[in-house]
């Protein structure tokens, strides 16, 4: 299953392309490619790297609420710490 995660902006590079946010404990370089005017502050929706669109706070904190109401909010950090980790060897 594909979804887009709530994030707050925490830094933004100063071309304005890229921005760290953070999901929960884990701080994600995403691409800021699709959206405009992001500043640090802001919700966005991220999918696979991507400010799809800015959400509002209250919309955000809302999802997020019941993304861990239903259990997935402590998957979601898992895989995004994951993804963020670099890779490690070939296991055979």
């Amino acid at each position: 299953m594909c979804l887009a995660i709530p994030a707050r902006i925490t830094q933004i590079d100063a071309v304005g392309e890229n921005a760290l946010v953070a999901i929960g404990a884990v701080t994600k370089e995403i691409s800021l490619a699709l959206i405009d005017d992001a500043a640090i502050g802001d919700y966005v929706l991220v999918h696979v790297g991507y400010a799809l669109n800015k959400l509002s706070e209250e919309e955000a904190e809302y999802t997020l609420k019941l993304l861990e109401e239903i259990g997935l909010f402590d998957e979601m950090q898992d895989a995004a710490t994951l993804a963020s980790e670099p890779p490690t060897g070939h296991q055979a």
